[in-house]
């Protein structure tokens, strides 16, 4: 009996297709639900710079009880899902310097660490601003809170400083891994241009977030 026909044949062609359904569907939920949300939420967290009231108004309030489960379920259920895959692909994926240059490698690796490090600032960050206030104390996270953490825990500001960090890298290159695994570019002129918008999705993602930071910071004094 052949291999592609063969009991383990089949099923390792199964488990192959299963596996690049799963990547499509996790770099999916990382571009459309995650990407477009982390914009908006750096957009609304400019509202820093106009005051307590306009922060609480664009980051804490919502016109009606369910638009905040919809957008719980929009944002942290593919969060969930793209998290449960990126960790398997930390322990299956490791670097090829031999058929791969030393960029791609590099930008490979930055990847992998900023996706720890998202893991973890993430998990303080949705417990810290989101969970603890609402379950702990029966409201949302006080702009007064955040802003006085910000500019008088030094802890607090580099962690934030680094997870800004952090997500503009992971976001703005996963964005060129989608365009490339989905095979929205394929020509080597299309792959420079592609380098060229991640680049600038990451310098624009660093200039909100930073904006964001340094407005808490100044309001906290």
């Amino acid at each position: 009996m052949s291999t592609a026909t063969s009991p383990a044949g089949a099923f390792g062609a199964k488990t192959a297709r299963a596996s690049f359904l799963r990547s499509r569907l996790a770099s999916f939920l990382a571009v459309v639900p995650l990407g477009v949300w982390v914009f908006v939420h750096l957009w609304h967290n400019l509202a820093a710079f106009d005051g307590a009231e306009a922060w609480q108004a664009e980051v804490t309030e919502y016109p009606h009880p369910i638009a905040q489960l919809a957008t719980g379920i929009l944002v942290l259920l593919p969060l969930v899902l793209h998290s449960a895959w990126g960790v398997t692909r930390l322990f299956s994926a490791r670097p090829n310097n031999v058929r791969y240059s030393l960029y791609g490698n590099a930008k490979y690796l930055l990847q992998r660490l900023s996706a720890i490090g998202l893991l973890l600032f993430l998990g303080a960050h949705l417990w810290l601003a989101l969970l603890h206030p609402r379950l702990q104390e029966g409201h949302a996270e006080a702009f007064a809170d955040i802003a006085h953490e910000m500019h008088h825990h030094g802890p607090t500001l580099v962690v934030y400083i680094l997870g800004v960090l952090g997500v503009a890298y992971h976001l703005a290159n996963g964005l060129q891994t989608f365009a490339m695994g989905w095979g929205l570019v394929s020509s080597k002129r299309a792959l420079r241009r592609l380098e060229g918008f991640s680049i600038a999705v990451m310098v624009t993602l660093l200039v909100l977030g930073y904006a964001v930071v340094y407005a808490l910071w100044v309001a906290g004094t």
